[in-house]
């Protein structure tokens, strides 16, 4: 009995096991039910030789034919006669239903599950030559704009993003704050991009770049070491070495990222990048627009590229040989950045050069000959700079390394003034009392968003006032309609004292920033931007993240914008060799300049700043413009 009751269980757990199998074990069952009730029917008629009233009997072969018809079309025996082959045509038709019917509903819940499971996003992505973004945060946006700019030279490109979110969801929200993709489509997977497994369906293998974003929410930097780890230690990874660019919040997390990624990760720390801008802008009006333009694809880029044409030269005088581009430094042979050589500095075989361009294909040396004004020449002039006061109004996890930064600029007896009303600004003060000797810090705290607060600050007496969005605290619009109403109000106590006050202020959402041109501040540093341009210039170029570690570190070369009088003089019209000859001279490379006139068009909204300008084309220039240098002080 045991015997029996075993064997009829293990059938029965067999048969669960094969019908759990899925949709392709169903149908094979309703095929071999069919099989058996054609083959049975046909022998039935063989055997008993049963025929159709008026016929003659059938063999098996037929008999069997006969059954298949009435298994597939039940309107068969309608035209059946005799009620002995009726009879078997009726009970064939009668399995026969059956099956069909089971198999229709058996392919509708596997095409339904199918088309679930491509909702869910777990496919495997079999593309080549792939942008991979890894994580969702607000920056993705402008990430996939930038990239869909750079691509649009490219056949077929294409985007694969991997993310802890609904495929459907992130693909909805691309469509709606993504107007145009150009030629680049958008591949959506869901998945954890920490995990080995989830990684190998976007085929990082065959990707030409991968981007990780900082996903939003705590210990984001884990997330991305953890990400940057799991690729770069993947067994099954490819030889050829990838091209990471990863944004980290944190700077103390840097050297372990570094150490995790090695040679193969490019770091954008994001908090550094903001800050470095934000204290340079504050310094000289119109920087950030000049920083702009040098990360976006739309306008002028930086290349590192092969020059040939340039090897054996003096740097100076390869700087001079390019008309529609911009030579700033080299890349030797070890990947290591020189901005702004000394201009006798050889170039040697394996240097690449770093270069502005508005593309790759305007690279190439002028062939004709140069006609330097040198009359035109000025001698260097030495300003000597005073000391400064400085108002920061607002605060972040970003103030204590703006005041680190601005303490390594100003001139003796320089004083900044904090003032903001954050749970943490008392803390962060004290952190930061033995800061610098040229800086001293004061601290008040006051709602920055009060008039009568602002009145008593004197605001007037400052040189430069920052306006930092409370981002640790609130979301980042209700961040930047705060910083709104500080910016609304320094404009009313600027025009109440008659003058001009200098603002620059930080922006969290892109956006926000035509509604606060109104308040007609200086600069605005929005955030999210420049880490997304970063990010996105970064994948493309394998040496942009060192190249703006130089530009931003107070010990490198750096850009400066300064009276173009100081360099030639503006009696007459001036080409931009002429001015680009008087910068070399003084050890540095003119970039472009800055113009503010009514007829002047700024149809990209930099302010007139003009980056990597034809250096044939003559300009007037005025006292008040100025030319936009890589200088090293």
């Amino acid at each position: 009995m045991s015997k029996t009751t075993g064997w009829g269980a293990r059938l029965r757990y067999e048969f669960d096991k094969s019908m759990a199998a899925g949709a392709i074990a169903l149908i094979g069952w309703l095929a071999l039910i069919s099989v058996i009730v054609i083959i049975l029917a046909g022998a039935f008629l063989a055997i008993t030789q049963i025929a159709p009233e008026g016929g003659s009997p059938v063999s098996f072969i037929e008999g069997a034919w006969e059954s298949l018809m009435r298994t597939m079309d039940a309107g068969t025996m309608g035209g059946d006669a005799g009620w002995g082959f009726r009879g078997v045509s009726l009970v064939v038709t009668i399995a026969g239903i059956f099956v069909f019917s089971a198999l229709i509903g058996v392919l509708s819940a596997g095409i339904e599950d199918k088309l679930g499971e491509l909702r869910k996003g777990r496919s495997l992505v079999l593309e080549k030559d792939q942008t991979i973004i890894l994580n969702w945060s607000p920056s993705i946006f402008d990430v996939i704009s930038e990239l869909v700019i750079a691509n649009q030279s490219r056949k077929h490109p294409r985007i694969v993003i991997m993310a802890n979110k609904d495929k459907v969801e992130m693909e909805d929200e691309i469509a709606d704050k993504i107007e145009d993709l150009k030629n680049t489509k958008i591949i959506c997977r869901s998945g954890d991009p920490t995990d080995l497994y989830d990684l190998g369906i976007v085929n990082p293998q065959t990707s030409r770049s991968i981007i990780v974003l900082s996903p939003e929410g705590e210990d984001a930097d884990s997330q991305v070491i953890k990400s940057v780890l799991a690729l770069v230690n993947d067994p099954k990874r490819r030889e050829k070495p990838y091209q990471i660019a990863a944004e980290i919040r944190e700077s103390r997390n840097a050297e372990v990222a570094r150490m995790v990624g090695s040679k193969e990760l490019q770091l954008v720390l994001a908090d550094n990048l903001i800050s470095r801008i934000v204290v340079h802008s504050s310094r000289q009006s119109g920087l950030s627009a000049v920083y702009s333009e040098l990360l976006d694809f739309d306008g002028c880029e930086i290349y590192t590229i092969d020059q040939p044409a340039i090897v054996g030269k003096p740097f100076g005088a390869a700087a001079m040989t390019y008309e529609k581009c911009t030579l700033i430094g080299l890349c030797d042979a070890e990947g290591a950045v020189h901005l702004n050589p000394p201009p006798s500095r050889i170039i040697v075989a394996g240097e690449k050069a770093i270069i502005i361009a508005e593309d790759d294909a305007a690279i190439k040396s002028a062939s004709m000959e140069l006609r330097i004004e040198k009359q035109a020449v000025l001698p260097a002039v030495k300003h000597t700079p005073g000391p400064e006061r400085t108002l920061l109004l607002g605060w972040n996890r970003r103030g204590p390394i703006i005041a680190t930064e601005l303490s390594r600029y100003v001139a003796p007896g320089s004083l900044l003034t904090i003032a903001a009303d954050t749970p943490e600004l008392e803390a962060d003060m004290a952190a930061l009392k033995d800061i610098s000797g040229n800086l001293t810090i004061d601290y008040r705290i006051i709602d920055t968003g009060s008039r009568a607060a602002l009145d008593a600050l004197d605001i007037p007496q400052y040189d430069h006032v920052l306006v930092l969005g409370y981002s640790d605290h609130l979301a980042p619009q209700t961040a930047d309609t705060r910083t709104l109403v500080t910016l609304l109000t320094i404009r009313r106590i600027a025009e109440k004292a008659g003058r001009h006050i200098s603002v620059v202020s930080e922006m969290t959402d892109v956006r926000n920033r035509e509604l606060a041109e109104v308040t007609r501040a200086d600069d605005f540093v929005v955030s999210n931007k420049l880490v997304s341009l970063m990010l996105a210039q970064a994948s493309e170029n394998e040496t942009m993240a060192a190249i703006f570690d130089e530009l931003l570190d107070e010990e490198g070369s750096e850009i400066y914008m300064r009276p173009i009088s100081d360099y030639v003089a503006i009696d007459a019209p001036r080409d931009f060799y002429t001015v680009s000859y008087s910068a070399l001279r003084r050890g540095e490379i003119a970039l472009g300049y800055r113009r503010q006139r009514p007829e002047d068009a700024d149809t990209r909204n930099l302010g007139g700043v003009v980056v990597n300008p034809p250096k044939g084309k003559k300009v007037s220039f005025l006292e008040t413009d100025r030319v936009i240098v890589l200088a090293r002080d």
